[in-house]
């Protein structure tokens, strides 16, 4: 099921009737919607074929476990679904020699850009299972993983002050690199760079020097911060 963050009017009516009552009966309903008998039932019949709503024996609707979840999101003032931050890894893989993998990234958006390895965490996935499972897709690479940082990154243009991207990452350290470095893949490449050697890149994100001191947070760490960036870049 693909549940995009609008939904029509009538749905976002009956949605909103649902949360505050364990179950509603037709009436109830139509009447939140406002709409004819005909098009109500027709935004009905939408959210009972996407699974958002079920009707009992007894002829009342209630919210289906998806709908709940897809309801728990719902900014219940101004009816809408809350747009919240993406949650990913960034890996600081250590090689022996004091090296950090590094990548750079070969799709839009900040395409040219130098940075980590990072992808996003699934649903119902660890975030070391994550890292595992990111580092592996896109290096082909496995090592003893440890996270040592939250860090939220909010970015901005620098023109306008547009909210480009909202991100939470873990910053998860890798030890012991093992297996054969996958130098390229679809949207990237990666190479084992020291700081003096990364920084040196025309474009390299905010924070890269950060990455290795990181490495060695003996206590987890959260850092917050807004970056600007040229429009053309992103």
């Amino acid at each position: 099921m693909n549940i995009h963050d609008t939904m029509h009017p009538a749905q976002v009516a009956i949605l909103h009737a649902l949360l505050f009552r364990p179950a509603a009966h037709f009436a109830a309903l139509q009447k939140a919607s406002a709409l004819s008998s005909d098009h109500f039932n027709f935004h009905l019949k939408k959210m009972l074929e996407q699974k958002l709503i079920e009707k009992n024996i007894e002829g009342y609707y209630a919210l289906t476990i998806a709908g709940k979840e897809y309801a728990n999101r719902f900014d219940t003032d101004a009816r809408v679904i809350e747009r919240q931050p993406k949650v990913a890894v960034l890996l600081l893989i250590e090689r022996d020699d004091g090296r950090l993998l590094c990548q750079q990234r070969l799709k839009q958006p900040f395409y040219g850009f130098w940075g980590r390895p990072t992808g996003k965490v699934r649903w119902g996935e660890t975030i070391l299972g994550a890292a595992a499972r990111e580092l592996m897709e896109e290096t082909g690479l496995e090592a003893d993983l440890a996270v040592k940082e939250i860090y939220h990154k909010i970015d901005f243009t620098e023109s306008s002050n547009e909210l480009l991207e909202d991100k939470i990452f873990f910053a998860v350290h890798g030890t012991n690199p093992r297996g054969t470095l996958q130098k390229t893949f679809d949207g990237g490449r990666n190479i084992w760079f020291n700081l003096e050697e990364i920084l040196a890149q025309e474009k390299v994100f905010d924070r890269m020097d950060e990455g290795y001191k990181t490495i060695y947070n003996k206590q987890l760490k959260f850092t917050e911060r807004s970056h600007y960036y040229v429009d053309t870049h992103y």
